[in-house]
Order: C-alpha cells, then sequence, then structure tokens
C-alpha cells in the first residue's frame, strides 16, 4: 500500500518540514498540522495511553526514593514487553512509475518525479513503530552546521574545511529499540584509608580496615540500540544523546519525505547487547557510591537486570557522504540536535607540524631547568 499526502489547495505532494514541524506543500506552500491528517492504522488503540498532555515526561529526580532506589517501572500497552525477501515493487500513486524497494524500506521517494512515498502495508502489525522523534533540524541547516563542523577541525586538511564536496545528505528514520530495564546490585568489599604522618624521627604509616557493604535497586529508562544492520552501531550510539521529551506517538505523516527503514534485529535479539551496556552503567553507578577510601577490594560483587519494556521507536539521522580525494567519507548527524559524529581525513603536514611544536615546547623547557639547576 502506497501512501503519499496531497494538499487539498493544488493536489501537489506534501512533505513533513522539520522547521515548521507540519506538513508542507512544495508548489504552493500551505502547511497543515500532523494532527489534522487521518491516523495511521499503527496508532489505532494507543491513544488512551498518551498522557492528558499528550507529552511524555522523562524520568523526574522526585521519583527517587533513596540513593540509588527508584520506583518501579510498569510495563506498557501498545509496546513490546518481555513476557516477543527481497526487493518489492510499488506503483507510485503521483505518476504510475514502478518504485523498487528493498525489503527493509518503509518510507522513500518515487526516482522517476521525486514524490514522497510512504509504504503503509510495512508500518502496521509488528512493524509498527510506537514512538518517533521527529526531525527538528532540516536539509539547509543540517549542510550549514556540516560545513561549520568541518571547518573546525585542526588537523584536517585544509581543503576539507571548506566542505564544498557534500556528494548527497540524506536523512532517514533509522529503527531503534528504547528499553526500560530494572536491577539490583550487591557488594561486599574491603576498603582501607591509609595516613602518613611524622613522629619524631620516626615516619608512621596507619592503615584502617573498613567492611563496606552496598545493596541498590536501579532503573534504567529508554536506553537506546539501533535495530538496523545497515547502521554502524558505533556510529549510532555516538550520535546519543536524544531528547526523549520530544518522543510523539507514531503517524505516518511524519515520514513524508524522508528515507525509513524496518527494523532487522527484534527487541530480543538486541536485549544481550543493551544488557551489557546497561550492566556498565550498573557498575560504574555502584563503584561511584564507595568513595573516600584508598583502596577498595570487592569480595563480591553481583548486579542482576531484568528488561522491562522494549519499544520499537524511530529516531532522525542526517546521513553525509562526503567526498574527497576520490574516497567516500560517512558522516551522520543527530536530526535532533545537529550532534556529528565521523572521522574525518587528517593531514599529515598539521600532525607533523603539531608534533614539531610539540617537541620544540619540550625542548625550550628542558633547556631552561638545565640552566636554573646549572
Amino acid at each position: 500500500m502506497v501512501v503519499q499526502y496531497k494538499c487539498p489547495g493544488c493536489g501537489a505532494d506534501m512533505h513533513y518540514d522539520a522547521k515548521t514541524r507540519k506538513l508542507k506543500c512544495g508548489s504552493c506552500g500551505r502547511l497543515m498540522e500532523i494532527d489534522a491528517m487521518p491516523r495511521s492504522s499503527a496508532d489505532a488503540g494507543t491513544e488512551a495511553e498518551d498522557s492528558e498532555d499528550g507529552e511524555i515526561s522523562p524520568f523526574a529526580a522526585e521519583e527517587i526514593e533513596d540513593e540509588a532506589e527508584f520506583g518501579r517501572i510498569e510495563r506498557e500497552e501498545g509496546s513490546t514487553a518481555f513476557d516477543g525477501e527481497d526487493g518489492c515493487q510499488y506503483v507510485c500513486n503521483n505518476c504510475g512509475a514502478v518504485v523498487v524497494t528493498t525489503a527493509d524500506t518503509t518510507a522513500t521517494s518515487c526516482s522517476f518525479c521525486g514524490a514522497p512515498v510512504v509504504l503503509g502495508d510495512r508500518l502496521s502489525g509488528k512493524k509498527a513503530p510506537v514512538w518517533i522523534i521527529p526531525f527538528k533540524v532540516n536539509k539547509e541547516q543540517a549542510k550549514a552546521a556540516f560545513r561549520k563542523w568541518c571547518g573546525g577541525g585542526k588537523l584536517t586538511p585544509r581543503d576539507f574545511m571548506t566542505a564544498d564536496r557534500i556528494k548527497n545528505i540524506t536523512g532517514m528514520y533509522v529503527p531503534f529499540w528504547l528499553y526500560d530495564m530494572e536491577g539490583t546490585g550487591e557488594a561486599d568489599c574491603t576498603a582501607t584509608r591509609v595516613r602518613t604522618y611524622t613522629q619524631g624521627d620516626y615516619i608512621c604509616t596507619e592503615t584502617k580496615y573498613y567492611h563496606v557493604y552496598r545493596r541498590l535497586h536501579m532503573a534504567y529508562c529508554k536506553v537506546p540500540v539501533d535495530a538496523s544492520e545497515k547502521m554502524n552501531d558505533g556510529m549510532m550510539d555516538k550520535l546519543e544523546p536524544f531528547g526523549y521529551g520530544e518522543l510523539t506517538r507514531f503517524n505516518m505523516p511524519y515520514l513524508a519525505g524522508y528515507l525509513a527503514e524496518q527494523y532487522n534485529y527484534d527487541d530480543r535479539e538486541l536485549l544481550p547487547r543493551v544488557t551489557e551496556r546497561v550492566k556498565r552503567y550498573a557498575n560504574e553507578y555502584l563503584a561511584s557510591t564507595i568513595t573516600g577510601y584508598s583502596t577498595v577490594a570487592y569480595n563480591r560483587k553481583n548486579i542482576q537486570l531484568d528488561p522491562v519494556n522494549a519499544r520499537y521507536t524511530l529516531l532522525p539521522v542526517w546521513m553525509v557522504c562526503y567526498d574527497y580525494r576520490d574516497s567516500e567519507h560517512i558522516f551522520a548527524m543527530n536530526g535532533q540536535t545537529g550532534k556529528i559524529v565521523g572521522k574525518p581525513p587528517l593531514s599529515k603536514q598539521k600532525i607533523a607540524m603539531w608534533f614539531a611544536g610539540i617537541s620544540a615546547g619540550v625542548f625550550a623547557v628542558m633547556r631552561l631547568v638545565t640552566m636554573f639547576l646549572a
């Protein structure tokens, strides 16, 4: 099923405009509220789950009962809770051309007339997202931010810093799972405090030993893990954080004019990865509660984590392909915050000059020290 949004004024195609956060006609400029559009079938039966003001509030500090103890997370209806081909052809409604897509694509554009195309049949049932963060950075803003970012590279080649070789820039919604997890942590430690002092002709060292015990209840909300096999996991992790206060119930008009993909890995397949990630957070937090000691030796440490919710969510990402010296460099930009990640090329000449400057500085300091001691 091909879904295309037409302007009621002139009949031209409409796309989601990140600047106004409305559907915009590419011909007459007419704007329409997303809420005025028909809700997608993916949202059926979910309205009752929204808060009264329709906004999702981040985890609030006042919910903390004591040090690292949180109220239990409740499982949500309308999200996945832990208790679960080849290319295809579609016909463009605008010009009748055939739109060929991969099996994972959920939104694209007609290669003949350029009309935004949303593939509604791939956004229903288990493939229906629960949440979406709409694009907040539009294409022109993304280009300007990328050029500014390139110009700030102190060790990048001068001709790269001009950022005038952007091959293409594509806005796409990347599939993520947002996990809520609860856990308990327990640690039994032997800690010491060491004090050194002088008494007469003696230097004395005093060591006191302490038995330290910690038991914590922890809750982690909305931990993101990208679910696309095409996206680099490390790059997607570095795009964080996203502002989850702007999470919106999924509606298909948000996809108009952008690319979008289905998830390749379900919530259970990615559970080991998110568990390992949250375990690192838990270990760091547990260690942060044991401070003020000279040494800490763990006799016993145990962290247990339990998943509660996993919500299929689409997050906005600009992918930038930069053509530099006959090779392509891929960068990603957070479509909500404008944060850019990627590895720019390095200038061997600038690196050599940087090391030469450091070496000259070190030599000058050593010479001054030698002169002073002489």
